[in-house]
């Protein structure tokens, strides 16, 4: 029936199972292992398909509606799936390399290990799904919504999510090295242990984020907003953090050595035991910053704003302060500044 084409399918699927209007049940239609490859299907209706293991290579299914649809272990690769509604579908381990996904809603899918190197998810919606542990190296999924998603040790390395809407998603663990993610919003989500080396964040939003123990070596970080992100342990070394927005953050133990901070805010953040040698703050604000024992040797501070900043046992040797504001700081050695 299938070979018979797109508008003979859905007149056979509205008579014999249901229109649209159906609310989707058990899978009642069987293509488990079927042999599709090429097979142009735009519109196709194929909801709640049973299409485990199918041969779908290079298939054109364009808008087509793939809704709870069943596709286990299936072969996706290089297949049109653009503006297709995949919600709550079975995509587990399927392979989806360069596949088409742009505009595809994908919400609430589950993706568990699926490849989808070098596909295209421009616009997709992702809300809910499930994409653990995933392959998505090279995936370009700018202004893409994964709002909620499971991305736990996802390999996302070389990844584009320029302004793409990450808002509370738990990348635990996940691999981004070199990930383009500028602009984008990760507002509460849970990055921790996450690799971001050589990743551009400039002008990306971090707000209330889980950041403990990511590594943020040479990533870009200019103008990005991180206010109230929890940072304790972060590896950021030689990170570029020139504006960037860090007020109330929390950067104990964090290691920012030869960090480029200039003009940037982090007033009121708690950065007790940080490693910030060589350094680069001037003109950064420190107001009202815990600063206990931190290590400012060789740091360049000419200009910062360190009013009531506490640097009680800081280490301070060799230290540019030439210019700062120490007024009310609590000096290494207890005293208050006059």
């Amino acid at each position: 029936m299938l070979r018979q084409g797109v508008t003979a399918w859905n007149h056979w699927r509205d008579a014999a199972i249901g229109t649209n209007d159906t609310p989707v049940s058990n899978p009642k239609i069987d293509l488990r292992e079927a042999s599709l490859d090429h097979i142009q299907l735009p519109q196709i209706d194929l909801r709640a398909a049973d299409c485990c293991m199918a041969d779908l290579r290079h298939a054109d299914l364009k808008g087509a509606n793939l809704r709870e649809a069943l596709l286990y272990t299936a072969d996706l690769s290089g297949v049109n799936l653009s503006q297709a509604i995949l919600t709550g579908a079975d995509l587990r381990e399927a392979q989806l390399q360069q596949a088409q996904l742009d505009g595809t809603v994908l919400d609430a899918a589950t993706l568990v290990m699926a490849n989808l190197e070098q596909a295209s998810l421009r616009e997709a919606h992702l809300c809910g799904a499930d994409l653990r542990e995933a392959c998505l190296r090279q995936v370009d999924g700018c202004m893409a919504v994964l709002q909620n998603a499971h991305l736990n040790q996802a390999d996302m390395r070389g990844i584009v999510l320029y302004t793409a809407d990450l808002n509370q998603a738990n990348l635990k663990q996940a691999q981004l090295y070199q990930a383009d993610l500028r602009e984008a919003n990760f507002n509460r989500a849970n990055l921790q242990d996450a690799d971001l080396r050589e990743a551009n964040l400039s002008a990306a939003s971090f707000c209330v984020a889980n950041l403990v123990g990511v590594s943020l070596h040479k990533a870009n970080l200019e103008n990005t907003v991180l206010s109230l992100a929890n940072l304790c342990m972060a590896n950021m070394s030689q990170t570029q953090l020139s504006h960037a927005v860090l007020i109330g953050a929390i950067l104990i133990s964090a290691n920012l050595y030869e960090a480029d901070a200039r003009q940037a805010n982090l007033s009121e953040g708690d950065l007790r035991e940080a490693s910030l040698n060589k350094a680069n703050l001037s003109g950064a604000n420190l107001q009202r910053c815990n600063l206990q024992r931190a290590n400012l040797q060789e740091a360049n501070l000419e200009g910062a704003n360190l009013q009531q900043a506490n640097l009680q046992q800081a280490n301070l040797w060799n230290a540019n302060l030439q210019g700062a504001n120490l007024t009310g700081a609590i000096m290494p050695n207890g005293k208050i500044h006059d």
